[in-house]
């Protein structure tokens, strides 16, 4: 199956001038939802890893089946503030501001190789600061997985030098 056909087009969203990538309908189509965690599992054929970091929110909606699947575990990268237990945070440059995520302190364990998976590459920025805790609690980024790809965008050439990037639907 072809992701890209059933992911949608929605003109000046969030703000005029910018054409969004939306994949709720993936979620909405049950084959299409099994196709994209086949891919994603695909993509990851012959990388050697142990662990997921799923980043909030979309990212839990690719990272958890792929850990069911694979019997592996996950952990969350959540906003500041959303996670109980003791955390590490790395805070990182926006467009306008900075946002700020978290991970709990045990949630990466040192040489522990880890894929760091959310929905799309843009500029790179969350998966970049997310790989910042990754490395701080001693594990190694084993790569970056995202269903979707912004080539126009400078993400990939953010990431490359931390990781591998894995991309199931590209666009140009």
């Amino acid at each position: 199956m072809d992701i890209s056909k059933v992911i949608r087009d929605v003109p000046d969203f969030p703000k005029p001038g910018i054409l969004f990538k939306d994949i709720t309908p993936v979620m909405e189509d049950p084959a299409a939802y099994a196709a994209a965690i086949d891919g994603l599992q695909g993509l990851l054929a012959g990388v050697a890893f142990d662990s997921f970091a799923a980043i909030e929110s979309r990212g839990f909606i690719f990272g958890g089946p792929l850990a069911l699947r694979m019997n592996l575990p996950m952990s969350l990268v959540r906003k500041k503030g959303k996670l109980p237990a003791a955390t590490r945070e790395v805070t990182y440059a926006l467009e306008y501001g900075t946002a700020t995520i978290e991970a709990h302190l045990d949630s990466f364990k040192p040489g522990q190789r880890v894929i760091i998976v959310d929905d799309l590459l843009a500029t790179g920025g969350t998966a970049a600061a997310t790989a910042q805790l990754v490395r701080e609690a001693g594990a190694v980024v084993a790569g970056f997985l995202f269903l979707v790809e912004l080539e126009f965008l400078p993400g990939r050439a953010a990431l490359a030098p931390l990781g591998p990037v894995f991309s199931l639907v590209k666009y140009d």
